[in-house]
C-alpha cells in the first residue's frame, strides 16, 4: 500500500489503509487539532530527531481494560511499604522530558524530540495530556504520561529511576481511571512487562470499534489534578 503524504488539511486516510508494519502517512504537522484528530482514529506519531512527521496505526493493538488490570501480592505490597509519593498533573513537563532524558542517557535513540515534548506540552495546558508523578525525598523518581479523549486514554511512554517507580505510576493511573469511568488504556506497542498486568492484543478493526463507541465527546477532561499526595 501507498505511505500517504499530508497536507495542511487536517485529515487521514483510513486507518486500515496502514502498511503491515503500521505506517500510514508522513508530513504535516503536530498542532493540537492534527493531535487530537489521530488519536480520536487510533493513529500516533512516531519519529526520530531529523526526521519527517511518521503516522503509524499499528495492528494488532495492545489495550489494557481496567478492570482487567492485575498486579502481583508482592508488588502491591512494595508499594504500600515504601517512601514514594504519587501526584498527578503537578509536573508534566518535568515527566515528559524525564522520558526523554532517561533513554538518552542509557545511550537510546528517542521519539519524544524537542518538538514532541512542546506539542504535548501545549496539549497538556489544553487540558487533553496528563501526567503520573512519583517522588522520593521531593525527587520526581517516576512517571507517565499521555493523552486522554472521553473514556480513553493513550499512554505514550514511561520512566523510572527506582525500582518500580513507573510501575507505581500504572497502578495509579489504572485506579484514577477506574474512579472516572475510562474503559480503555491503549498500550500501542506490545511488550511482555503489559502483558504481566493484563494487557492484550485485539485487532486493528476492533481497536477502531472501541475507539468509536468510548469516544464521542472531544474536551478538556476535568478532576485531573491532584490538590495533595495521593493515598497508596
Amino acid at each position: 500500500m501507498p505511505i500517504f503524504q499530508l497536507t495542511r488539511d487536517v485529515r487521514f486516510p483510513h486507518p486500515e489503509l496502514a502498511e503491515e508494519n503500521g505506517l500510514l502517512a508522513i508530513g504535516g504537522d503536530l498542532s493540537p487539532e492534527r493531535l487530537l484528530s489521530a488519536y480520536s482514529r487510533g493513529i500516533f506519531p512516531w519519529f526520530a530527531e531529523g526526521d519527517p512527521i511518521l503516522w503509524w496505526f499499528t495492528s494488532p493493538r495492545l489495550i489494557l481494560f481496567p478492570d482487567e488490570f492485575r498486579i502481583s501480592k508482592r508488588l502491591a505490597r512494595y508499594l504500600r511499604n515504601s517512601q514514594v509519593q504519587i501526584t498527578r498533573d503537578c509536573a508534566f513537563r518535568q515527566v515528559i522530558r524525564s522520558c526523554a532524558t532517561v533513554r538518552t542517557e542509557a545511550g537510546d535513540n528517542t521519539w519524544i524530540t524537542p518538538a514532541m515534548q512542546a506539542a504535548y506540552m501545549e496539549l497538556h495546558d489544553l487540558g487533553f495530556a496528563h501526567s503520573i508523578e512519583c517522588w522520593h525525598q521531593n525527587q520526581l523518581v517516576g512517571g507517565l504520561y499521555g493523552i486522554a479523549l472521553d473514556r480513553v486514554f493513550f499512554g505514550e511512554s514511561m520512566f523510572s529511576r527506582i525500582h518500580c517507580g513507573s510501575q507505581f505510576a500504572l497502578i495509579e493511573l489504572v485506579h484514577f481511571l477506574k474512579s472516572e469511568n475510562y474503559k480503555l488504556i491503549d498500550c500501542q506497542m506490545t511488550t511482555n512487562h503489559l502483558l504481566r498486568f493484563g494487557a492484550r492484543e485485539i485487532s486493528g478493526k476492533e481497536f477502531q470499534s472501541l475507539l468509536k463507541e468510548n469516544i464521542r465527546d472531544i474536551k478538556p477532561h476535568e478532576n485531573w489534578k491532584s490538590s495533595n499526595i495521593i493515598e497508596k
